[in-house]
């Protein structure tokens, strides 16, 4: 049910080939679901639609809570909405996470995505999922504190060969996990439980070293909350192996946080 032709103000990608629909160009809107495509898309356009229940748009930054839902398990829907996304169609890809997506895209798309706050167009007209990936690994990077926020830079007890102190380490990082602000705790073991499946998609040749080395900056904060450019620097590999212990973790322990509440994440 589409209103007459209107003229893009704001370029946005079409709902359908999600091609950008230009500035003063014509597009078609339907009234019920508010889906914005080309007029020549029109006739792909599902049938019937599924009115979309009325959302606040999110913020454009935030802590995660901001975006979370009221019940558990926490984790926003754009991030559900992107791993759901890359699961169904992007584990036979090589070098998921590390390959960029179009920059442009990824911003077209997340800036999307959070102006219809938990209302999401669907990301399967994202003919690049690697775009899909990029939109995920930018909603956390622009998170005003970083999702793992209380997890230490400084040297979790013990040494990696040292079998007694790895276990000690697992120990202190179980801890810090549980201690995370629900929303944050929650998200981490629903991204955790993804980056395990994806290190073991042998297409994807994405092992746990290279997605430490690709989320390690973006999962973990730095030592200071100011950190100068040599800080910066230090604080990488550490945000890296952090993240690689983590990864270490047990899948059990990760689903003890999402496992119970899981049919409430799949997308609508």
């Amino acid at each position: 049910d589409s209103v007459p032709p209107l003229q893009v103000i704001r370029p946005e990608p079409c709902g359908i080939c999600g091609s950008r629909i230009r500035f003063g160009k014509a597009a078609v809107k339907c009234r019920q679901c508010q889906l914005l495509l080309h007029p020549k898309c029109r006739e792909q356009c599902p049938s019937p639609c599924v009115p979309r229940p009325h959302h606040h748009a999110w913020p454009r930054e935030g802590v995660l809570a901001d975006f979370a839902p009221h019940t558990p398990p926490l984790v926003p829907t754009l991030v559900v909405q992107c791993v759901t996304e890359v699961e169904t169609r992007g584990l036979t890809e090589t070098g998921l996470y590390r390959v960029p997506g179009a920059e442009q895209l990824v911003r077209e798309w997340k800036r999307r995505l959070l102006r219809a706050g938990g209302a999401l167009p669907a990301l399967g007209s994202v003919a690049d999922i690697h775009v899909v990936c990029g939109v995920l690994k930018d909603f956390l990077r622009g998170l005003k504190e970083p999702l793992g926020l209380l997890i230490p830079l400084t040297p979790l007890p013990g040494a990696a060969t040292d079998i007694p102190d790895d276990a000690a380490c697992s120990t202190a990082l179980r801890h810090v996990v549980s201690k995370l602000p629900p929303a944050n705790r929650d998200t981490l073991a629903f991204l955790m439980l993804h980056l395990l499946r994806v290190s073991r998609s042998p297409h994807c040749k994405m092992d746990v070293l290279n997605l430490s080395r690709v989320f390690g900056p973006t999962l973990v904060g730095h030592g200071s909350a100011n950190p100068t450019p040599l800080a910066i620097m230090e604080d990488t590999p550490r945000q890296c192996k952090v993240v690689a212990r983590l990864l270490s973790l047990p899948s059990d322990f990760w689903q003890g946080f999402v496992g119970t509440e899981q049919e409430n994440l799949v997308p609508t």
